[in-house]
């Protein structure tokens, strides 16, 4: 609300955690929101430092009283929640674009008779409904939700409600840093493996920390985290893939970064593995190909830019 009274409505992008939840003959968990009186799934934002099992299970005791012990995030892609699609308008006006996880698990249906919601006035009514009787929804984020699960049940999916044009793309982060000054922030954005004919990893030594990262960087509003890879990758080294491939997502304290200026964020960053690579790499004198059998070093003229890249390329020498 503090930064709102600066930034206005205009539109923010919102880490958020959804909870699927099932009860034994397929029924969705709803509850009707306190601030639009319509329907979908328990869930919120991340709290700083926060992952996004961890969110959804807090949302979800907040939202309903409930605790559920299978709650597991969804694989990628259908987890996966981004795009233009998913604006959304409160009815106070402030605008957002929700990115971030879906959670699913299973409950009997009995275990609402112990449902207790908390205080806040976030959740109005919770009911159990069948995926294809389902009440008006609240907005898309609860639409594309509910289609992750009609799909899965053989059912058609739902129209999603018209939304206006994303913004064209800028510099978010940047305008944002001017009215939250160095504070921790969320940063969702995406990471690029590319990979040569050697089985030989591309990295990038970064212009500002000096410090050696993957292809990649920021999502802006309205964009999905397969177009800010290929957008990112394209704008950092000349190469275009035909195919980008979503991996893992990495989210959570682990991968919080501060930067020699001191700004501090709080990574949400979707790592892709790219296929048919085209392109000449740009010359630069920035560009490095480590072998895939060498272990990332942290001598000072190759140091790793912090845990997320760190982990990306764990991921990449375990998976290959």
């Amino acid at each position: 609300m503090q930064l709102r009274a600066v930034w206005g409505n205009r539109p923010l992008m919102a880490a958020s955690a959804g909870a699927l939840i099932q009860d034994e003959h397929g029924r969705v968990l709803l509850q009707r929101r306190g601030d639009d009186g319509l329907w979908g799934e328990p869930g919120g934002a991340l709290e700083p430092g926060e992952d996004f099992l961890t969110g959804a299970r807090r949302e979800l005791f907040e939202e309903t009283g409930l605790d559920c012990p299978n709650l597991t995030l969804l694989p990628l892609p259908e987890g996966l929640q981004d795009g233009p699609e998913l604006f959304h308008r409160y009815p106070n006006g402030h605008e957002i674009y929700i990115i971030g996880m879906r959670a699913h698990g299973t409950l009997p249906a009995a275990a609402l008779e112990r449902a207790a919601p908390d205080d806040s006035g976030e959740t109005l009514e919770l009911r159990w409904f069948p995926l294809d009787a389902l009440p008006d929804l609240s907005n898309n984020a609860n639409r594309a939700s509910m289609n992750v699960l009609r799909a899965r049940a053989g059912l058609p999916p739902l129209p999603l409600a018209p939304t206006p044009p994303a913004p064209p793309v800028g510099n978010f982060l940047m305008d944002l840093r001017r009215v939250i000054g160095p504070r921790p922030w969320f940063a969702p954005g995406s990471n690029v493996l590319v990979t040569d004919d050697r089985g030989r990893l591309l990295l990038l030594r970064h212009g500002h920390t000096r410090l050696w990262t993957l292809p990649g960087g920021s999502l802006e509003p309205g964009e999905t985290f397969a177009q800010t890879a290929a957008r990112e990758l394209h704008e950092e080294t000349g190469l275009r893939a035909t195919h980008l491939d979503p991996l893992h997502l990495f989210a959570g304290p682990e991968y919080r970064f501060t930067y020699p200026n001191g700004h501090v964020v709080d990574f949400v960053s979707v790592l892709y593995r790219a296929h048919g690579v085209t392109g000449t790499l740009t010359p630069s004198p920035a560009r490095y190909w480590r072998s895939a059998g060498s272990a990332p070093t942290t001598s000072p003229e190759e140091d790793l830019s912090g845990e997320l890249i760190r982990a990306n390329l764990r991921w990449w020498r375990t998976h290959g």
